[in-house]
């Protein structure tokens, strides 16, 4: 089977020393499409490093909520020099997060124009959402993305669940769905249709049982998958299918 990680981050400074390992890792355990998601000029310029390594590899570029602070025209203009590259899918990951200390007003300036950007560029969005779901929402109902809209390690319980599905948006599980002490997200994971769930790893972050607390990458994604294909009744080969599938549609990946 092919498994698709639709959210990794093995451009941080974890990776450094391990990459074509890491790579092979996740072949290893059938992991062989990976979207990188890059939030800083340096970690873009390793990403673009990365893009040459492997033509299943994507990536991604936006500024994130916690370093909102920094974004302004030298990041734009990256942003914007960025995605003339095709092998850049999307927008991201971008939005609210509340845990951390950037202001709130301007997080969701910078949330707002990223987002105004994405439509412009025609590409998808990469959202990060915590402790800000009703701002989040408030915020995209405003914009109405129109190119694509990946919710990235979904953490909403079933009611925001069912909020964002109905606006067409697509949600992506990483290892906390595996999680003793997150049933609420596991709820979510069972409501979404198959043809709107994705899976991640979110690494080096969010390792999933078998793997928790280690440093997680992306071939784990295979043990979030096979968990969700347990709860949801399903085979891991079917579900590797439909969320590889699910993947390249909203990334318009067409290779």
């Amino acid at each position: 089977m092919q498994i698709f990680d639709a959210h990794t981050h093995i451009n941080a400074p974890q990776f450094k020393d391990d990459i074509p390992d890491v790579i092979t890792r996740a072949h290893a355990l059938d992991v062989t499409a990976m979207l990188v998601l890059a939030d800083s000029p340096a970690s873009n310029a390793r990403l673009r490093e990365l893009l040459a390594l492997d033509d299943h590899i994507y990536g991604a570029l936006g500024c994130h909520p916690e370093t909102a602070l920094d974004y302004g025209p030298q990041w734009e203009e990256l942003l914007l020099t960025t995605m003339q590259n095709p092998r850049y899918k999307a927008v991201g990951e971008i939005g609210l997060d509340y845990y951390h200390d950037a202001p709130h007003d301007v997080q969701k300036r910078i949330f707002i124009r990223q987002l105004e950007l994405a439509q412009e560029l025609h590409r998808p969005v990469v959202i990060h959402t915590r402790d800000a779901l009703a701002d989040t929402y408030d915020i995209m109902q405003a914009i109405q993305p129109q190119d694509g809209v990946i919710m990235h390690s979904f953490n909403g319980d079933a009611h925001w669940a069912e909020k964002f599905l109905a606006c067409g948006y697509y949600l992506s599980f990483s290892g906390v769905v595996t999680f003793a002490n997150a049933p609420e997200v596991r709820e979510a994971a069972l409501i979404t249709p198959a043809d709107r769930l994705l899976v991640e790893t979110d690494a080096p972050y969010l390792a999933p049982i078998p793997m928790r607390g280690a440093m997680n990458e992306p071939g784990f994604t295979r043990y979030t998958l096979e968990f969700l294909a347990q709860i949801r009744g399903t085979t891991a080969t079917t579900l590797a299918a439909q969320t590889f599938a699910n993947t390249k549609r909203i990334l318009k990946i067409n290779e």
